[in-house]
């Protein structure tokens, strides 16, 4: 293949990421900001504090675990909570799970690895996310959020009708959604486009065998090596488990492919470059570090397991 027609491939596949994801963010934020037509923050905030912070974590790692969205769908929804007044902690850990133990990255990983290594997988890193979203909230790194996101739908904006028809009743309601959808996406459209660009170039220039040769069987740092090499490769789930399992084949380690696998579910860089808008350098390097430490735990675990 020609430079020419690698760069025709990449811009091509930049078109269909950026399109997929402005379409899924604008989406997301349109549901996100419809549920807040609905229901308040107050009503959102005294769910997650119900029993306290403890058990909001809980909730929150639960809640990221069984909903379907990929690492940038989840930024939207993390803004909401954080805005909300959610514990960091709950947030945190909605944040790590969501794209972790989605659904779909089960499916998938289950297909590639088989069941009971599944749930190894689910166990591992469900409860190193609870843990490591508490520490990240009792080291102080709730005070990152720049909380320059929209902040919320004002409820003395929202009308109340009960009567009429039913663009009569919930028209008013989907348009300030829609305006919120807007608002917040036209903020992190520089920081999606920046990445799909990265992903771009990287699916376009970057071989996999230079990824087999540094993450492979041969080199003993394989699995940290891997852990940072998943973070640039990532797209979303229905890209990097095929890729995986092409790896395999190739002779990469399983330790690796798990790090390679969690370091870009968790920490792709769409993700983190939308993250960088709506928080510090601090607490994005933190949260990179924190996914980064999932990816190598989990790998170790299942190099050792599986030898």
């Amino acid at each position: 293949m020609t430079f020419f027609d690698t760069l025709i491939s990449a811009g091509w596949f930049f078109i269909v990421i950026a399109g997929e994801l402005v379409l899924l963010f604008i989406g997301i934020s349109f549901l996100v900001g419809l549920l807040q037509t609905y229901i308040s923050r107050e009503r959102i905030r005294q769910t997650m504090m119900r029993k306290g912070k403890g058990t909001a974590t809980l909730f929150g790692g639960v809640f990221g675990a069984l909903t379907p969205f990929c690492s940038c769908s989840t930024i939207p929804i993390l803004v909401s909570l954080l805005n909300a007044g959610v514990p960091f902690a709950a947030c945190m850990a909605f944040l790590l799970t969501s794209p972790l133990l989605n659904p779909v990255i089960l499916i998938l990983l289950a297909a590639l690895i088989g069941p009971v290594y599944t749930a190894v997988y689910a166990v591992i890193t469900f409860v190193t996310a609870l843990i490591l979203a508490t520490l990240l909230e009792k080291l102080g790194f709730a005070s990152d959020f720049k909380q320059v996101m929209v902040e919320g739908i004002p409820e003395e904006t929202i009308p109340v009708v009960t009567e009429g028809t039913f663009r009569e009743r919930h028209g008013p309601r989907l348009e300030i959604a829609f305006g919120f959808a807007i608002t917040l996406f036209r903020q992190v459209m520089p920081y999606l486009l920046l990445g799909a660009a990265i992903g771009a170039f990287i699916y376009g220039f970057i071989p996999e065998d230079l990824i087999v040769g540094l993450a492979g069987p041969d080199n003993p740092l394989a699995i940290p090596v891997a852990a940072v090499i998943g973070i640039p490769m990532y797209i979303r789930a229905e890209t990097i488990i095929p890729i995986s399992a092409v790896l395999i084949g190739k002779g990469m380690g399983i330790g690796a492919v798990m790090a390679l696998i969690i370091g870009g579910a968790g920490a792709s860089i769409p993700e983190v470059a939308l993250l960088s808008a709506i928080f510090k350098k601090r607490m994005v390097g933190a949260f990179v570090t924190t996914v980064i430490g999932i990816a190598i735990l989990a790998g170790v675990i299942f190099q050792v397991i599986l030898s």
